[in-house]
């Protein structure tokens, strides 16, 4: 009897043999190099690692939620984010209060719930670079208005390009990645009285902002349709846990509720980030010293006649030059790995260990002799 014939070999699928949708033709994943190099300062980390007791109370929340891993977390995570609005203060609860697997999450949520097709998302360039892809990935228009040239936002030419897009949503980032470039709440407040729908303003970095910088949390009782994200990521050292946060009116929330995938939190990851909350004291108390770390390196910069941008972030933005990506590349040579974003002239690096800071600062200065810029 014959053997059955076997199929023909076929050569793997590659991703232009698939039915992609066509706005994903073309386009790579979002990444951050991550290099295995001396010194990482390219994604605005914590560089401080938690302390013993914080680890082995993470771990212990961990082990604890691991007995229960045959069920479903809690699908609202109430625990969380009534740990979360006591952090926040400003009189919030946990009905005000929304979490997710990152800030990056969160705005997704926000895109799926007032976004859409025949919809769009605002905010004013140069900004974080994955708003684009959350509107792409929502199918939501995605409209720029430009700062001004230091950054700032202009409060008359942002009114105006409210007024003449009328957007669903308005993404404002205070301070803003890749700038650092903090908003007013005058600005703010004319922002969200010309929007006609919600307006997110993106606090990731807040907690390195100078002393007497307010927030947006401030305006939240008089403006039901703002809501303010913040991430454990930066400050809280925190990044390897992806918590991100957002504070708003009940109703925001509902709505953010309402498009969540069902227990898109982990009983892992609400155990851990209940855990490292309960050490917010500790885990914020290197802030301060990234603060220092991020004036002393913006000094230095403009020591050295550079373009620093003003930043309230725990990273500088500098320039400008002619061949970014030569001076990119010649740090990554000395083993120091920044970050090639933002307008085309720049580069930006994260504040770092005072080792990681004499790494760079030795590396930027021979870059600059090897290459006469």
């Amino acid at each position: 009897m014959n053997a059955p014939a076997q199929p023909a070999a076929t050569a793997p699928a590659r991703l232009d043999d698939l039915p992609l949708r066509p706005e994903l033709v073309g386009e790579e994943p979002y990444g951050a190099p991550q290099l295995d190099v001396p010194y990482r300062l390219n994604v605005n980390e914590n560089p401080y690692s938690p302390s013993a007791a914080v680890i082995a109370d993470i771990a212990a929340a961990a082990a604890t939620a691991a007995t229960a891993a045959n069920r479903y977390p809690d699908r609202e995570a109430r625990a969380l984010r009534d740990d979360l609005a006591r952090y926040l203060g400003h009189g919030l609860t946990a009905d005000e209060v929304w979490a997710a697997n990152g800030s990056n999450e969160v705005m997704l949520h926000v895109l799926g719930a007032f976004g859409g097709p025949g919809r769009s998302v605002l905010s004013f360039a140069p900004t974080y670079s994955m708003y684009p892809e959350y509107a792409r990935d929502t199918h939501t228009t995605w409209l720029a208005a430009p700062r001004a040239d230091d950054f700032t936002i202009d409060p008359d030419q942002a009114v105006a390009a409210i007024e003449q897009h009328r957007p669903d949503v308005v993404f404002v980032t205070s301070p803003n990645n890749p700038t650092g470039t903090a908003v007013a709440l005058s600005t703010l407040e004319l922002i969200i009285e010309a929007a006609p729908g919600v307006v997110v303003v993106d606090e990731a970095y807040y907690e390195f902002a100078r002393a007497g910088t307010p927030s947006a949390l401030e305006l939240l009782p008089r403006y039901p349709r703002l809501a303010v994200t913040r991430t454990m990521s930066k400050a809280f050292a925190f990044a390897g846990g992806r918590l991100g946060y957002l504070a708003a009116s009940p109703a925001f929330v509902d709505a953010l509720r309402i498009v969540r995938l069902p227990y898109h939190l982990s009983a892992v990851t609400q155990a851990v980030a209940r855990a490292a909350l309960a050490h917010a004291d500790e885990l914020l108390a290197r802030v301060a010293d990234l603060r220092d770390a991020r004036d002393d390196l913006a000094a230095w910069l403009a020591g050295r006649g550079f373009e620093v941008a003003e930043s309230d972030a725990n990273f500088i933005l500098f320039g400008k030059f002619a061949d970014r990506h030569a001076v990119w590349q010649g740090l990554l040579d000395h083993g120091v790995l920044i970050r090639e974003t933002g307008p085309k002239e720049w580069l930006r690096v994260s504040a770092g260990t005072p080792e990681e800071m004499a790494a760079f600062k030795d590396a930027l200065d021979r870059v600059t002799k090897e290459q006469g810029t």
